[in-house]
């Protein structure tokens, strides 16, 4: 089974962004979080559609396999 999300690290390093920079977008509203009590998980579909919205691009699911998320 795949997993459906990715840490907060996970997806600093899929985005290219520092662990801390990561932090901070999962604070912003509106951003793909799934919270567990104290624990944060991006959804990987919804970070697709996040960089998308933001940017224009299109990311698809098989471009999250690629860095292992």
């Amino acid at each position: 089974m795949e997993k459906l999300t990715m840490t907060v690290k996970e997806m600093g390093m899929y985005l290219g962004i520092s662990t801390g920079k990561a932090y901070e977008l999962v604070k912003s509203a509106g951003f793909p979080v799934i919270r567990i009590g104290r624990k944060v998980l991006v959804s990987k579909e919804g970070l697709v559609r996040w960089v998308e919205r933001e940017t224009g691009n299109h990311k698809s699911s098989e471009d999250l396999k690629e860095v292992g998320a």
